[in-house]
């Protein structure tokens, strides 16, 4: 049998990345919390720079490995660290864009379920549920994490879309559920969590508002979010 060598999107070798991943969708903000918040880091991938780091926080072993943009992206590096990188747990830390008005630039979303009408999880396990759902372990995580750090998080469903363009929250037809936001990963990362016998979650920065017509620049949705990283952070600790 050959010795391990990577995969076509991830070149570290076993050992290389911690139990705990916090993966947010653009690479940078996975840089910028390597550079700002992790000792002794250690960069393990950049292909297709998709960058991956290795370091720790507060002494404990953590990594941080961008996603890329919607299901099949996040669905092919969440897998591989789940499958062939020993990964047990998935918080992805992401940014979203705001249903309600009462949702804030800047406010963090503790995601409860996540709606999709993606095909993702029924092509690729077989699951014909509408709502693929996160760690009930790795949620109680952060909901403490941010009770000790005094940080406010909204929880609830959010949208998990195919479709950044959309009017879906306005014009389409209702859902059945409670909808705050909209991101483009977290159903796919869950049904793979689900198939694997894994942990995800994922806490969300509300960098737009649908509703209110307000956005963030990009260069803050790479490195303002900090209190979700520091909550997300903070929780790994203890995993």
């Amino acid at each position: 049998m050959s010795e391990f060598k990577g995969t076509p999107h991830n070149r570290a070798l076993p050992g290389e990345i911690a139990k705990t991943v916090l993966m947010p969708g653009d690479p940078l903000r996975a840089k910028f919390i390597a550079d700002t918040f992790l000792e002794n880091v250690k960069q393990f991938n950049n292909v297709r720079g998709m960058l991956g780091f290795t370091g720790t926080y507060k002494g404990v072993p953590v990594s941080v490995m961008g996603s890329g943009m919607g299901m099949p992206s996040i669905g092919i590096y969440s897998y591989e660290l789940y499958n062939f990188y020993g990964v047990e747990n998935i918080i992805r830390v992401g940014s979203a864009g705001a249903f309600k008005p009462e949702l804030k630039l800047f406010d963090v979303v503790l995601t409860e379920h996540a709606y999709s009408k993606s095909t993702y999880a029924r092509e690729a396990f077989g699951y014909t549920e509408d709502v693929q759902d996160p760690s009930a372990e790795l949620n109680a995580a952060i909901e403490k994490s941010a009770e000790q750090l005094g940080k406010k998080l909204v929880k609830g469903y959010i949208h998990s879309s195919d479709n950044f363009y959309s009017d879906f929250s306005i014009k389409r037809e209702p859902v059945p559920y409670d909808l705050l936001c909209a991101e483009m990963e977290s159903f796919a990362l869950f049904a793979n969590a689900r198939h694997l016998g894994k942990k995800a979650a994922c806490i969300l920065t509300i960098s737009d508002s649908i509703v209110l017509k307000v956005e963030t620049t990009a260069e803050e949705r790479q490195t303002a979010f900090v209190d979700m990283m520091e909550i997300a952070l903070n929780a790994a600790t203890t995993l």
